[in-house]
């Protein structure tokens, strides 16, 4: 849960309004499940977009294919259409994995992508203290308060 809550926090900081940043990061995160590999199979994913870049920063792509590679890589199973199939052929076949690599890469590529994401935020964060002195008109204009002493002040 740590790569949501790492990616939630970056999308978060580049918003000024707290509500916004977690509308528009639970679209990120919703993109991220959609093009991870699990929804649809990652040689079904249009090219474009879908598959590059999107499916490759997911951080579900990472998480699925470690997993799977972990649960069926070594087994062998029976009565398959035409007999027994091993778990590294349903994993290429069927589930489109990639094999070039192994559970534990795709497991440090997944910490990494943590550290990345708190690396970001720490760099977003040091930008926005930054700027905050020389643009005080991002978050947008102040209200103006109104109390007794000056209700008939224009």
């Amino acid at each position: 849960m740590m790569w949501v809550e790492s990616l939630m926090m970056v999308v978060g900081s580049i918003f000024p309004n707290f509500v916004m940043g977690v509308i528009i990061t639970g679209g990120v995160e919703g993109l991220a499940i959609l093009t991870g590999g699990f929804y649809r199979l990652p040689n079904d994913l249009p090219k474009p977009l879908w598959k590059y870049p999107c499916y490759y920063i997911s951080f579900l792509t990472y998480a699925l294919q470690g997993s799977f590679k972990n649960e069926f890589e070594g087994l062998t199973f029976a009565g398959y259409q035409h007999g027994t199939i091993s778990g590294r052929d349903l994993l290429t076949e069927t589930w489109h994995v990639q094999m070039g690599h192994s559970k534990w890469v795709d497991l440090a590529i997944m910490f990494g992508m943590i550290v990345v994401y708190r690396v970001l935020l720490l760099v977003i964060s040091k930008v926005k203290e930054k700027s905050k002195p020389t643009v005080p008109t991002i978050n947008g204009p102040t209200a103006k308060t109104f109390s007794r002493t000056n209700m008939d002040e224009p």
